[in-house]
């Protein structure tokens, strides 16, 4: 799958915890080393809390704040890049839809070509309701890249959704597809839970959050530097320090091709 090195960007991130606060950093300075129009909003309504500095990417002096706001404040100002952000959480197709809706914009300031940008989610959430929202987004969508990142303690998975053409066709499948009891009805938003609910969640560890972001970053590599992708998901374990890719039709082919070679 090819993609324009040229073409501005719009990321949106959802989820701005374990696995988000840890994309966060890399992301933004990927992104600033980019020599095209970038766009990086991350939405998230949780506050920082004594737990959270466990595990994820957050310290005592942001006790209190939202997180999405510390994130794209101290990341963005680091890479000399405008900070935008949503302190709430999304949970509307309509939300959803326009904060991914793609702008025209020049390529270079001076420049006469005004490109669309290249609308990119990242789905850093906990729960499969919100990754329902996203898979309805993304099957209504014209074009769209949908990264999903999904981890328990020690495995996970991160799949990455393509969708593009004129009509919009799916080329890679989403996580709701890779992984149909995502789409069960059986979760809540954050907003929908009771105190009780919130205070408990499935166990992760620092390191397959750690190990889920860096999937996700090198996703983001690969399109945008290398301007092609070739792995459709890969799953993870940090107990065995493994990752493991599902490659495209053509990168099996290519591989068959060595094996046989050889």
């Amino acid at each position: 799958m090819k993609f324009a090195l040229e073409r501005p960007v719009k990321i949106v991130m959802l989820g701005a915890g374990g696995t988000g606060g840890h994309i966060a950093p890399h992301l933004y300075r990927l992104l600033h080393a980019l020599d095209r129009p970038v766009k990086v909003i991350i939405a998230d309504g949780d506050l920082v809390e004594e737990k959270n500095l466990v595990r994820q990417n957050f310290i005592a002096a942001d006790l209190g704040k939202n997180k999405a706001q510390v994130l794209a404040e101290r990341y963005a100002s680091a890479f000399g890049m405008e900070a935008q952000y949503l302190p709430e959480f999304v949970e509307s197709e309509e939300m959803l839809s326009e904060l991914l809706k793609p702008e025209s914009r020049p390529v270079w300031m001076d420049s006469e070509k005004y490109p669309q940008e290249l609308p990119i989610l990242i789905g850093a959430v906990d729960n499969n309701r919100s990754r329902q929202l996203c898979h309805q987004v993304f099957r209504k969508s014209e074009e769209l890249v949908y990264i999903d990142s999904g981890n328990g303690e020690y495995t996970g998975q991160v799949v990455c959704g393509i969708r593009r053409g004129g009509k919009g066709k799916t080329y890679y499948k989403p996580v709701g597809e890779v992984y149909p009891d995502v789409l069960d009805r059986t979760d809540k938003f954050p907003t929908e839970l009771s105190c009780a609910e919130a205070a408990v969640s499935a166990p992760q560890s620092i390191t397959a959050n750690i190990m889920a972001a860096a999937a996700v970053v090198a996703y983001i590599y690969n399109i945008l530097v290398l301007g092609s992708i070739e792995v459709k998901n890969v799953t993870f374990s940090t107990r065995t320090v493994n990752l493991k890719p599902v490659l495209s039709e053509k990168r099996k082919g290519s591989e068959n091709r060595k094996r046989k070679e050889a």
